[in-house]
C-alpha cells in the first residue's frame, strides 16, 4: 500500500503533550477493543466491547482536539490521529498489547481502568476547564468500563480450571505493563506544579486497592516481580504499534482527506 501522507510535525509544549499522551492511551484502546467487534463470546458482550471502544474514541476525539486548539498549528483531531509516526505516538505500552484471548483482553481493560476512574475522577478539580470537562465525561465512562471488567475477572478467575488458568496467564504476561500508568517526567512535572493536571503517584495505593481487592475475589494471585516495562510515553513502543497503525492510520494515508 502506498503512504502517500507524510508524517505531520507537532510543538510538543507541556499542555499539548499530556493531550496526547491521553488522547494516545484511549485511541490505541479503543481500537484495540473494536477487533472485538463480530468475534466476542457471546451477543452481549459484543456489544458491551464496541460501546467501551466507542466511549474512548470519544475521548481521545475531545482530547486530540483540544491538543490541536492549544497547539494552534492547524493539527486537528483527524490529523493527530491519523497523520504521526509511530515513535510520535505517547501511549501506555499496556493498552497498545494484543487482544489475545477474551480473559487477556478483560485483564487488560481492568488494569487500565482501575486507574482511569480514579484519575478521571481526581482531574474533574482541574483549574483547566476543559480538561475538567472532558475529565468528567470520561469518569463517568471509566466507572462503567471497571465494573464491567471487574466483574468479568470475577467471573473467569473464579470459574472453571480453564477460565482460571488464563486469565491467570493475562494477569501474570500483563502486570510488568501497569508501572507505566503512574509515569511522570519534567514535562508532566510542570503541570502538575501549576496545579494543572494531577501527579498519577498519589493514585498508587488506591488503584493498588482496588486491584488487590478483585483479585483475591477472583482466587487469583498478583506477580510478585517489581520489574517493569516502560517506554511508551516517550515514544518508545512494542513492535505491535506499528502493526496497529499501518490498519488504523491505512484508509487517511492512502486516500488524504476523505470524508464519508
Amino acid at each position: 500500500m502506498d503512504m502517500a501522507v507524510a508524517s505531520i510535525s507537532v510543538n510538543e509544549s507541556p499542555l499539548v503533550l499530556y493531550a496526547l499522551r491521553r488522547a494516545d492511551d484511549a485511541l490505541i484502546l479503543g481500537h484495540r477493543l473494536s477487533e472485538w467487534c463480530g468475534h466476542a463470546p457471546m451477543m452481549e458482550e459484543d456489544m458491551a466491547l464496541a460501546n467501551m471502544g466507542l466511549d474512548l474514541i470519544g475521548q481521545a476525539r475531545e482530547l486530540y482536539s483540544y491538543a490541536g486548539k492549544v497547539e494552534g498549528a492547524g493539527n486537528d483531531e483527524d490529523r493527530l490521529a491519523y497523520l504521526r509516526d509511530v515513535r510520535q505516538y505517547r501511549n501506555l505500552l499496556l493498552v497498545e498489547q494484543p487482544n489475545g484471548d477474551f480473559a487477556r483482553t478483560i485483564i487488560r481493560q481492568f488494569l487500565y481502568s482501575a486507574f482511569a476512574d480514579l484519575y478521571w475522577r481526581e482531574m474533574m478539580t482541574s483549574p483547566d476547564a476543559t480538561l475538567a470537562a472532558i475529565a468528567a465525561k470520561s469518569e463517568k465512562e471509566s466507572a462503567y468500563h471497571l465494573r464491567h471488567s471487574s466483574e468479568w475477572v470475577i467471573r473467569l478467575g473464579d470459574g472453571t480450571a480453564e477460565s482460571h488458568r488464563r486469565a491467570q496467564e493475562a494477569l501474570d504476561d500483563l502486570w510488568a505493563f501497569t508501572g507505566e500508568l503512574f509515569h511522570a517526567d519534567d514535562s508532566d512535572r510542570s503541570l502538575i506544579a501549576d496545579g494543572v493536571v494531577i501527579d498519577p503517584e498519589r493514585l498508587r495505593s488506591a488503584w493498588s486497592a482496588t486491584i488487590n481487592n478483585v483479585v483475591q475475589t477472583a482466587t487469583l494471585t498478583l506477580p510478585a516481580r517489581d520489574w517493569m516495562q516502560k517506554g511508551g510515553r516517550t515514544g518508545h513502543h512494542s513492535e505491535h504499534l506499528g502493526h496497529l497503525l499501518s490498519e488504523l492510520q491505512s484508509l487517511q494515508r492512502s486516500f488524504p482527506g476523505a470524508t464519508w
